[in-house]
């Protein structure tokens, strides 16, 4: 709602935070009134716990949010003066809903907990409503118990569980709760009932539900996921989510996921066996530098991870651009990206290292590349790398133009 040049702001009608009109004026106990979503964003979102006018401290109590007060007062008077300057294009804005209570949420819970079927949908409908209200609400949502309620409706795997995980995907989950249902979660079961609840869901289900994974196993330490039991269905759910292209963001989640699980051997095995190195190839032939940078350098990553067993590696000789896809990437995408795709070079160039493969290196533009990282500003790491790879099958390649000036600059 932006006034018009004829219009004067009474200057108390203004945020002291955003300076814009108020919509749902709020007083601190500093006796400051500010805008509530400003004020929210300052102390929740920005992490201040002082008054942004008077730098005294508001006291937060971090389960409820008392110390905002409605000025129901100055929110009728702007009001007021929005209907009488309706004429100059200024819009009344509606009453703001009130916070949403502990008292009222608890209440919605227990309904849901005792009810399964249509009335838990009903509850959990709600609930998405709430969430969907302010950042207070979302506030007191997890204080009140509804991430773990939501976790037991999801392992439930009945009516709601894809509600569930759309009330989820609006919350700002902590990291605490999250680290709490993994310890209750038993050998992953949560992670057994999510991939449950993406087979034959909507998009959007699938969307939350891989999301929501990512931040479970991104909370959980590195021994937690290494224990998680990921089975072969686990891996072939998630690739199938990058297949279909169900969303830019379940892309990205669902590769953070493959990053997060393929430092173990048996992963990588998995993950290779459920088709994840063509359709992180197909991935990266689709992906254009300047579109997704994140996502090419994610895909980068977990393909290096994968060709770190020798089924991974097979996979991508066997795909029918596999090398020249990966010598693409280099120089093309970031310094990240090209120390990946490098990385993957020397791991074929090591252990997979036929003559059919080295002369393919030479005939898609690999040894081109690994001379190009050698001349240009490159990480030192990469350039090693590079002049290693170089060295060690140097005179397989010694009729690549490029190759025989860098073989005789090389120490």
């Amino acid at each position: 709602m932006e006034p018009e040049m004829e219009v004067s702001v009474p200057p108390y009608f203004l945020c002291p935070i955003s300076l814009q009109i108020m919509k749902d004026p709020v007083t601190v106990p500093t006796g400051i009134t500010y805008d509530r979503e400003s004020i929210e964003k300052w102390v929740y979102t920005n992490k201040n716990t002082t008054c942004p006018v008077t730098k005294q401290a508001l006291n937060i109590n971090q389960d409820t949010d008392y110390f905002l007060t409605p000025n129901h007062t100055l929110r009728r008077f702007i009001q007021s003066w929005c209907t009488l300057n309706s004429s100059y294009g200024i819009e009344r804005f509606p009453t703001p809903k009130p916070p949403a209570s502990k008292i009222q949420i608890k209440k919605l819970i227990d309904e849901a907990a005792k009810h399964p079927g249509q009335t838990r949908i009903r509850c959990l409908k709600r609930l998405r409503s709430i969430a969907s209200g302010s950042t207070a609400n979302k506030r007191c949502l997890e204080s009140a118990g509804v991430v773990e309620f939501l976790g037991r409706v999801v392992l439930e795997e009945g009516a709601g569980s894809g509600e569930a995980l759309g009330i989820l995907s609006l919350l700002r989950v902590s990291e605490e709760r999250l680290k709490g249902l993994i310890l209750e979660e038993r050998e992953g079961k949560l992670v057994d009932a999510l991939v449950r609840v993406m087979q034959g869901s909507s998009d959007e289900v699938r969307d939350h539900a891989i999301v929501f994974m990512k931040l479970i196993m991104q909370a959980a330490e590195p021994a937690q996921v290494g224990k998680l039991k990921l089975v072969l269905g686990h891996f072939a759910e998630v690739v199938q989510v990058l297949r279909d292209q169900v969303s830019p963001k379940a892309a990205r989640a669902a590769l953070k996921v493959l990053a997060l699980a393929c430092p173990w051997g048996r992963n990588r095995v998995r993950a290779v066996e459920a088709g994840a190195v063509p359709v992180l190839l197909d991935l990266l032939i689709s992906a254009t530098p300047t579109e997704d940078r994140r996502s090419g350098e994610m895909a980068m990553t977990v393909l290096d991870q994968l060709c770190g067993s020798a089924e991974g590696r097979a996979a991508l000789l066997e795909h029918g651009a596999g090398l020249a896809i990966v010598a693409r990437k280099i120089l093309r995408v970031s310094h990240y990206a090209t120390d990946r795709g490098v990385r993957i070079l020397s791991l074929v160039s090591r252990f997979s290292a036929s003559p059919a493969v080295l002369r393919e290196m030479m005939d898609v533009g690999a040894v081109t590349k690994l001379c190009m990282v050698l001349q240009t500003e490159c990480e030192a790491k990469t350039k090693e790398k590079a002049g290693e790879i170089m060295k060690l099958h140097g005179r397989a390649w010694r009729n690549s133009p490029c190759a025989a000036d860098v073989l005789a600059s090389l120490p």
